[in-house]
């Protein structure tokens, strides 16, 4: 079993940053790649930024040049930096990650990012 737990969610104003943390217990050695998703009330969750094993990241292009992910020394913690934040960013931000065995996925149990404009 792994856990997520986040924190660093709140309300910024338009052009804000906030950087979002996210740290895994649990059978830890069993995870791969962690990642960033979010959904907005009335759609579905969609990935935002993902770290996989060797550091390679990937983005979706709505974050790209304002979003970077990043992993801990001890790559059981992956944080988010959000900067040039637009309101249409406002969603909850969930982590995840997967048992690199079985590739059960596990999430955190999110965190609220809201930007006003």
């Amino acid at each position: 079993q792994v856990q997520l737990v986040e924190s660093g969610g709140g309300l910024v104003q338009a052009g804000g940053s906030l950087r979002l943390s996210c740290t895994a217990s649990g059978s830890i050695f069993r995870i791969n790649d962690m990642g960033w998703y979010r959904q907005a009330p009335g759609k579905q969750r969609e990935l935002v930024a993902s770290i996989i094993s060797g550091d390679r990241t990937n983005y979706a292009d709505s974050v790209k040049g304002r979003f970077t992910v990043s992993r801990g020394n001890a790559k059981n913690t992956v944080y988010l930096q959000m900067s040039n934040l637009k309101p249409e960013d406002t969603a909850v931000y969930y982590c995840n990650t997967n048992d690199r065995f079985t590739k059960r996925d596990y999430w955190g149990q999110g965190t609220q990012v809201t930007v006003s404009s």
